[in-house]
C-alpha cells in the first residue's frame, strides 16, 4: 500500500480524515494478515515508510507508525504519504526462561 493522503478537503473535517486514513490502515494490514502465509514463515510482518511526501518518506516501524502520523499532522502537514508492505516472516522461539513465568496465584489454599 503506497498512498499520499489530504487533510485539506473542502467541506470536510481533517481530524475526521485523519481518523479515515488510519483506518484505511488498519484495514489494510488486516486483510494481509489474513492471507495464507508461505512455507517456512509463520506470521506477517509489515515494512513502513513515512514521510510528507514520497520523496522525503522514511522507515518507521509498524508499531511506532500512528504515533509518527499525528506527530506529522500536529507539525501542521496537511498531507502526509504513508507506505505499508507486508511480507512473512519466521519468528525466533523465546528463551525457556520468558515462555513459561512463574506462576503467582493471590489464592490462599
Amino acid at each position: 500500500m503506497k498512498k499520499t493522503y489530504s487533510l485539506a478537503i473542502e467541506g470536510k473535517h481533517p481530524d475526521r480524515l485523519l481518523e479515515a486514513s488510519k483506518h484505511d490502515i488498519r484495514k489494510y494490514t488486516k486483510r494481509e494478515r489474513g492471507k495464507t502465509l508461505p512455507a517456512g514463515a509463520d506470521s506477517w510482518g509489515f515494512d513502513s515508510k513515512l514521510g510528507v511526501d514520497e520523496a522525503s518518506a522514511g522507515p518507521v516501524g509498524y508499531d511506532e507508525l500512528f504515533r509518527a502520523i499525528d506527530a506529522l499532522v500536529a507539525a501542521g502537514n496537511t498531507q502526509f504519504y504513508v507506505e505499508v508492505l507486508s511480507k512473512p516472516v519466521k519468528r525466533s522461539p523465546r528463551p525457556a526462561a520468558e515462555a513459561a513465568p512463574a506462576a503467582e496465584t493471590d489464592f490462599e489454599d
